[in-house]
């Protein structure tokens, strides 16, 4: 999964950055409202963390200009409490609203909470076949034993099984599992799918020829 953190606080984005790629997801990072807006625009994330408070524009004026093109959930983390803040923040779209301070792993289990509704889930365990995705602990077991998997081959899984039944292209799976800072011309995701096949099944992710893979 790809996030977009917007954060004008150096210390804080870049906290925020480092401790959610220890939890497998690809992340981009922009420190004003002009910055973050083109990103949100440009890319395809499946979540953006957004600050209220932020030079050029704040995440209010944010929020607004991206509802008119996309709708990415959005969590607005800001040290603004005040009820009137929480109403503004929801009023122009936002999906959840966490303040600051903060915890960690409260952090992460509304982003976790977002993608799944994004989705069409509830549950935060997958199952296709013997094979259980747990969107939680980032765990995928095989008739319940455990099968070690890479944080790359995990978000793989994890997409692909998100949007079971749905052909994914070569290109939105780059742009959801590699961030703006790597190579999306490499072989790497060729790599990945193979590594995959080799510990879930050959059949576990099927290609469709010309349009991308699938898991059915």
């Amino acid at each position: 999964m790809r996030l977009l953190v917007i954060e004008d606080d150096p210390l804080l984005r870049h906290s925020l950055t480092e401790g959610l790629r220890e939890e497998q997801y690809a992340v981009d990072a922009a420190a004003d409202g002009p910055e973050g807006l083109a990103k949100a625009s440009e890319a395809g994330y499946d979540a953006i963390i957004l600050d209220g408070m932020l030079p050029g524009f704040d995440g209010w004026e944010l929020l607004l200009r991206l509802r008119r093109e996309k709708r990415t959930p959005v969590l607005m983390l800001t040290a603004r409490d005040a009820v009137p803040d929480r109403i503004r923040g929801l009023d122009a779209g936002a999906d959840d609203y966490l303040t600051k301070p903060f915890d960690f792993e409260e952090l992460l289990a509304r982003l976790r909470a977002l993608i799944r509704r994004s989705s069409g889930g509830g549950s935060s365990t997958v199952e296709i076949g013997e094979i259980a995705i747990d969107t939680a602990t980032k765990l995928v077991r095989q008739d319940e034993q455990v099968v070690a998997l890479t944080p790359r081959e995990y978000r793989l899984v994890e997409y692909l099984a998100l949007k079971r039944g749905c052909v994914v292209s070569r290109t939105e799976l780059y742009e959801h599992l590699f961030d703006e800072n790597e190579d999306t011309l490499s072989n790497l995701l060729d790599v990945h799918v193979s590594n995959v096949r080799k510990k879930l099944g050959a059949a576990f992710i099927s290609t469709r020829r010309g349009h991308g893979y699938c898991i059915e």
